[in-house]
């Protein structure tokens, strides 16, 4: 049997040589062909596809005015950073991007669904279906029939979903509220849609809920007594624990019968001259 001699030591380091040489010619060869494809104009994004529901926004304006602020092409296009700036578009809840190859994105676009203005009458403010507030062009939504919702920070979901309750509730009288507004007491008021207020107190929203279907119940008798209809409310004050005040257009409050009018007191007769 021969034995093998261990190869000497200077064909071992040409060896080694030749080795690190061929993966450092790799290693640039790969290099320089990914530095051609990412500065290649053939894959630079060229085309934008928008996809979606859109009410507020339309495919070309938001190409217009999303296309400047994305860097990069279609390898090194940073995907969050363009989602981020499609949601800071006026109206967009929500972005969905992805690349298409060769040079392409795809953007899935969902609007925000407003249900109400929210805070004063000078915001530009809004709640959406999810009870998020959203700033928005305020020209481009019709006032009619959207009422206005006011809380503190951070109660736009509590406020919109004591609204959905109350709503229905009313509905059998053909009230609609205008606005409600939730003090920062915890107190909770509204205004219906022909003005009239309606002071709803605190408490529960279903000790609230029971309070308004106990006044819906029984407003029918009280306006029918005075040959009213429901749109003559003026004011109702809910706050009591069995019963309502309120007021009705064209309805002295005065109950009773009124004391009679003092006589006028008759001047004396003058004294006689002797």
């Amino acid at each position: 049997m021969k034995r093998t001699l261990p190869a000497p030591l200077d064909v071992k380091l040409m060896n080694v040589t030749a080795t690190v040489l061929f993966l450092g010619c790799a290693a640039l060869l790969l290099a320089a062909a990914s530095w051609w494809v990412v500065r290649h104009p053939a894959f630079s994004i060229s085309r934008i596809i928008v996809e979606g529901e859109l009410v507020h926004n339309n495919a070309v304006t938001l190409r217009a005015n999303v296309a400047p602020s994305l860097t990069g092409n279609f390898f090194t296009i940073d995907l969050r950073a363009a989602r981020e700036a499609f949601e800071e578009v006026p109206w967009v809840r929500e972005a969905q991007v992805r690349r298409e190859y060769p040079n392409s994105l795809r953007v899935e676009l969902h609007e925000h669904v407003a249900e109400a203005f929210w805070g004063p009458d000078t915001g530009a403010e809004m709640v959406n279906s999810f009870g998020e507030v959203f700033e928005a062009n305020i020209g481009e939504v019709e006032r009619e029939g959207i009422p206005r919702l006011q809380g503190p920070i951070g109660t736009s979901q509590q406020v919109l979903q004591v609204y959905r309750m109350l709503a229905p509730a009313l509905a059998p009288l053909s009230l609609e509220i205008d606005e409600l507004t939730l003090n920062d007491r915890g107190s909770w008021k509204a205004r219906l849609e022909h003005g009239a207020q309606v002071e709803l107190g605190g408490g529960t929203v279903e000790q609230m809920l029971q309070r308004v279907q106990r006044f819906t119940r029984t407003l029918a008798t009280v306006t029918t007594q005075y040959q009213r209809k429901a749109d003559a409310l003026e004011y109702v004050d809910l706050r009591y624990e069995d019963g309502y005040a309120l007021r009705l257009h064209g309805v002295s409050t005065v109950q009773g019968k009124l004391p009679p009018p003092r006589p006028k007191p008759q001047p004396k007769p003058a004294a006689a001259r002797r």
